[in-house]
Order: structure tokens, then C-alpha cells, then sequence
């Protein structure tokens, strides 16, 4: 007996063996595209996934990830492309042939089925033992925190615990390559961020590989060691959460990762090893020279919130950093209270409104500032990140 579908044998073995003789990536997508009558929904996608990655599609409804995902897991064929799992193209595969498991949105629990039935279904299909059946599904359910509940069926369950259920079904049969399409979605707050957490614990341990599909930026820069951003079909960008809020490669992804301040560049000029952008909103800025030269397109000045400083007279003059070179006079517009920040918003002299994330470090406001307050906004030249418009 074996505890796989007939089919992913060969397939496993020749990914094991590959994977670890050549060092290669675990999950190679090479010029993958899918198109669904006149809509282009994945374009020409290629990328890179090594084994005991958790790895993030991330982007807005419609840019082609949920497509992306179903590919990977059978359900769609590419028209053009290959996809590799351990230097194998498994793009033609169906998807009982391929040591991967998808765990739904929904999560497709059976309803009939009590809890230890829906993590066994899998394992009964493959022709397991009986005896090892058993031994699987109480690893399983130990594993995910589902003990005491073998025997409830999914509507005396929780959103939280049938969550948990259609994970422990998705990792009953060990799958190399384990795939979410947005399987948090359901979950309130509170508990989505704790689930956040244990999935994150549950993948270093197991050193599985995750792929999770997610229009949630916040869920994807938490749990995932890299991102891919999907616009219109494309990987926009591939990078760790750092680098990609840190130094984005475009006005959009700047925009859709996180809160940002932008400013439309009008002029240029170099000062030594820093460019001065003039701008019409928040008149001249002096910022780091760019990585890379951008040559004669449109360019925007982006600053994180959280990166602006507050003063009543100007800015503090820290040790080793001097005094900062941007200065911008303005007023309190705007003000929301977040608990751990508050958030400003000031009507810049300029014209411009620059948004400023304060942390709430006194526990009273004796250091808040009030609406229409007068203030001085700074921050670095290295705080500045220059754009493609």
C-alpha cells in the first residue's frame, strides 16, 4: 500500500532526486502564461521558489495570481510555459499526479464527513493501510490543535477550527509543495493574526514549502520570507518584505504596499553625490542618488509616513546625522489615533499634503499635536526613494 494517489510516485522521487543532486529550486515557472478568450490572465511568468520557502503572490483582485496558484496545482493547464517541480515539468500533469495539495478559501470541507473523516478522505482515496490511516490523522490533528474534536462534524465547528481542519487534510498526505489561495480570508481579525502566527510555526517545523495567494499586504509581508507582486498578469516585483517596502521599483508598488507619501518630480539638478527633485507640492527636495538611473521618464519622490519627523520649531539635531536637510513648514489637517501611532496629515505652505506616523511612546498626549497646530516636517535625503512615474 502507499500513501499516494497512483500516479505521484515517479513524480516525487524523480523531485527528491533532482532537488538535491543539482541544488536546484524546488519550484521553477518558466514563461507561464494562461489565457482565457481574449483575456491574457497570467503573462509570461517565470520565477524561482526554493525548497522550505514561504513565498507570497501577493496583488489586487483580477491581476492573475488565484490563476497563477491553480496552475500550479493542475487545475488549469498553461497554454505556453513549463512548470518544474525538482527539474520535472509536471505543466501537463493532472493534478491527482502531482505531490501537491491546495487548501481552498472555502475549504471545501465535506459537510457530511466528521473532522477525522475529512483529514482520512485523501488518505483513503491513496489506498492507505487502515492502521497507518489512523496513525496519520492523530498526527494531524495533534499537529493543528484539533484534539477532542475528532468526531464533530464542520457546522459545530468554529471559522477558526474549520480553517485548521482543511489544513491538517491538505498536509495529511505530506505534499512537497503545499498551496493557499487566501485561506485566511474568513477570519476575524484577532484571529487571523494569531493563525498568521501558527502557520508560520507550523511551516518551519514541518520545512515544508508554502505558496500563499493573498490580496492582503499586511498577511504576506508578516508570514512570507519573499513576495511576489502580480499587476495585470505580470510580476510586477519579486523581493523579501523589506525590499520591497523599502525600496520599491514603481510609483505602484510603492502605492499598493503600504502608506506612502508621493511627490511628482518637475525638475532635476545634481548636488555632489545627491539629486535636488523640484517638486510642485512640497517645493524642492534633496534626496539619495538612485540605484539605478532612470534616464528621462517622469519621475515621483516617495517617503514612508512613518520615516517624516514632527517639531513645533524644527528638527532635533540627532548625534552623528546632523540636522536634516528636508524642512517643510505646514499645519496639523488631519489626525487619527491608531493606539501603538497617530497619524497626521499636514497642509504643507507648498500646497502638498504629507502624511506623518508618529509612535505613541508617552501613555498620555502631553507630546500629541493638536488640528490646525503649526509644524515643521523633515526627514533625510536617505529616507527618499525616486520612482519611474
Amino acid at each position: 500500500m502507499t500513501d499516494e494517489l497512483p500516479g505521484t510516485d515517479a513524480i516525487a522521487e524523480a523531485v527528491g532526486e533532482r532537488q538535491f543532486a543539482a541544488g536546484e529550486p524546488l519550484l521553477r515557472i518558466d514563461g507561464v502564461a494562461k489565457t482565457f478568450g481574449t483575456f491574457r490572465a497570467v503573462d509570461g511568468v517565470s520565477l524561482d521558489i526554493k525548497a522550505g520557502e514561504f513565498f507570497a503572490l501577493l496583488g489586487p483582485s483580477g491581476c492573475g495570481k488565484t490563476t497563477l496558484l491553480r496552475m500550479l496545482a493542475g487545475f488549469e493547464a498553461p497554454d505556453q510555459g513549463r512548470i518544474l517541480l525538482g527539474g520535472k515539468d509536471i505543466a501537463q500533469a493532472l493534478p491527482h499526479e502531482r505531490p501537491i495539495n491546495m487548501m481552498f478559501q472555502n475549504y471545501a470541507l465535506f459537510p457530511h464527513l466528521s473532522v477525522r473523516d475529512n483529514i482520512a478522505f485523501g488518505l483513503k482515496r491513496a489506498g492507505m493501510a487502515r492502521a497507518d490511516i489512523a496513525t496519520r490523522v492523530a498526527e494531524m490533528v495533534a499537529l493543528v490543535k484539533l484534539d477532542g474534536l475528532e468526531k464533530r462534524k464542520p457546522d459545530q465547528l468554529s471559522g477558526g477550527q474549520r480553517q485548521r481542519v482543511a489544513l491538517a487534510r491538505a498536509l495529511a498526505r505530506r505534499p512537497q509543495l503545499l498551496l493557499l489561495d487566501e485561506p485566511l480570508a474568513a477570519l476575524d481579525k484577532k484571529l487571523r493574526e494569531s493563525t498568521q502566527g501558527e502557520l508560520m510555526e507550523l511551516q518551519r517545523r514541518l520545512g515544508m514549502t508554502f505558496i500563499i495567494v493573498t490580496h492582503d499586504q499586511e498577511e504576506a509581508m508578516t508570514m512570507a520570507s519573499r513576495i511576489g507582486v502580480m499587476r495585470d498578469g505580470k510580476l510586477a516585483q519579486v523581493a523579501s518584505p523589506r525590499g520591497l517596502y523599502e525600496a520599491p521599483r514603481s510609483r505602484w508598488i510603492a502605492e499598493f504596499v503600504g502608506d506612502v507619501n508621493l511627490f511628482d518630480a518637475e525638475s532635476k539638478l545634481r548636488d555632489g553625490h545627491r539629486l535636488v527633485i523640484g517638486t510642485r507640492d512640497a517645493g524642492p527636495l534633496v534626496v539619495a542618488e538612485p540605484r539605478e538611473p532612470f534616464g528621462e521618464v517622469r519621475l515621483s519622490v516617495a517617503i514612508r509616513p512613518e520615516k517624516v519627523k514632527l517639531s513645533r520649531r524644527g528638527p532635533v539635531r540627532e548625534a552623528g546625522h546632523g540636522t536634516a536637510i528636508n524642512q517643510l513648514d505646514g499645519v496639523i489637517a488631519d489626525i487619527c489615533y491608531l493606539g501603538g501611532t497617530t497619524t497626521y496629515k499636514v497642509k504643507l505652505d507648498a500646497g502638498g499634503m504629507l502624511q506623518a506616523s508618529v509612535a505613541n511612546s508617552a501613555r498620555l498626549d502631553v507630546d500629541a499635536y493638536s488640528l490646525n497646530q503649526p509644524v515643521v516636517a523633515w526627514f533625510t535625503p536617505d529616507d527618499c526613494v525616486v520612482l519611474p512615474s
